[in-house]
């Protein structure tokens, strides 16, 4: 006993010993070869400058009528000369007896479709769109989105009809008997109608928006040459109220101008038709192409830049004052840190000639597996302390976003086990 007793001791002894110069040289190693990782991943650097600026378009303002509005287009759609934009109704019981005439004429269209539907693969998606519109409702509510309540209801309701009718679940009714009576009901509810409800049609077309900020008249695609860094600013600064007795605007040329105040640094690396990009970040996000139009004369060290653009007219007909970045040119790579990059030595024989000779080749290690695989790569800017960078390769030796590489270890070399 006393002797297995000894034996157990110097193994645990020997054990312990084991794990403490384990972990000595571990720590050792850590302290003398620092072998460091970072990942690459995919980074865009923008030559970019921010600028003040106000949106110019060619509007048309259309005067508000008295009595109860109801416009008839949402912010941004597309208006044809003469379709109505808005009913005037003179009283409540004309806005809903509207909404009646509104609800009879879709379902005179669902019994139309029910009676001239003979196609069973149809009929059998009716169940789908019904689900797909259930969906789309409750989705917008979750979200408190109720702009398009009223039609998201009526389309609904529109389906479930069709269903009912299309499947014969509504009595013994005939459907053409049931069509006929809405329409003496929608006769009579249109004569009684014309007396005391109207329609205001759009007098030109072009592009629908309730607001009428006060701008329209101030400034025009027409006075943009006029413009001076003082002038731009003094627009700018001034405080514009809403016309609130306008019922809507229409946009009547789908190209818009961004008038903007640049230090004459940065503006006179603008020329006439140079194409730019515009990005906006507040009341709407998203980059849109721009065309350089003019640059004006400089005034104390300030010029105004006049861009256009046919993109994005129908997101934007809410916005007027805005910072925006104007953005010169850009460059997408893969960011890595400027220690990362390494130069090594490639021989490359001629196919023709079978002469070698010797090139210069930037690249990172990256972790693959076990061991520090050398990937070359092309630098495409240079950032403080970093580089942006392009994989020369495409085979296995590419390097790629995700990819691990390697920042600082010691005798780094091609294949090299680091862990």
């Amino acid at each position: 006993m006393k002797q297995g007793t000894l034996f157990t001791r110097i193994a645990i002894l020997v054990l312990f010993l084991g794990v403490v110069c384990y972990l000595g040289i571990y720590a050792w190693q850590g302290l003398t070869d620092p072998f460091t990782t970072t990942l690459a991943y995919a980074y865009t650097q923008n030559d970019s400058v921010e600028a003040d600026g106000i949106i110019v378009r060619q509007e048309q303002v259309v005067p508000g009528q008295s009595g109860i509005v109801s416009l008839r287009f949402d912010e941004g759609e597309r208006v044809g000369v003469g379709q109505a934009l808005a009913y005037l109704y003179q009283s409540s019981e004309a806005v809903e007896r509207q909404h009646t005439i509104r609800a009879l004429t879709l379902e005179a269209q669902q019994l139309e479709y029910a009676m001239n539907q003979t196609d069973s693969a149809d009929i059998a998606r009716l169940d789908l769109t019904i689900i797909e519109e259930t969906v789309a409702l409750r989705a917008a509510a979750a979200r408190g989105d109720f702009s398009q309540l009223e039609d998201q209801v009526l389309e609904l309701k529109s389906t479930v009809l069709r269903r009912s009718y299309t499947y014969g679940e509504t009595g013994d009714t005939t459907l053409q008997d049931q069509y006929r009576q809405i329409q003496q009901e929608l006769s009579s509810l249109r004569s009684q109608a014309e007396q005391d409800t109207r329609s205001v049609t759009a007098p030109v077309s072009g592009t629908f928006s309730a607001l009428v900020d006060g701008y329209e008249t101030l400034i025009t695609p027409d006075t943009l040459g006029d413009l001076t860094p003082s002038s731009l600013e003094a627009l700018l600064d001034r405080q514009v109220e809403e016309d609130t007795t306008a019922l809507c605007k229409l946009i009547t040329d789908p190209r818009w101008y961004f008038a903007a105040i640049l230090d004459t640094e940065d503006a006179q690396r603008l020329q006439e038709d140079d194409v730019i990009t515009l990005r906006f970040s507040r009341d709407f996000s998203g980059d849109l192409a721009a065309r350089v139009e003019s640059v004006s004369p400089e005034e104390d060290g300030r010029m105004v830049v006049i861009f256009s653009s046919s993109e994005g007219l129908a997101q934007t007909t809410l916005l007027r004052r805005q910072t925006v970045e104007i953005i010169f040119d850009s460059r997408s790579g893969l960011r890595v840190p400027k220690q990362s990059v390494h130069l090594s030595q490639e021989t490359v024989t001629d196919p023709d000639t079978g002469e070698e000779t010797t090139r210069t080749v930037y690249g990172v290690y990256a972790v693959v597996g076990a061991r520090a695989e050398f990937k070359p790569v092309e630098i495409l800017e240079e950032s403080g302390e970093f580089y942006i960078v392009a994989s020369v390769a495409s085979d296995k030796t590419a390097l790629r976003a995700g990819d691990e590489i390697i920042v600082s270890a010691q005798d780094l070399y091609d294949g090299k086990v680091v862990r």
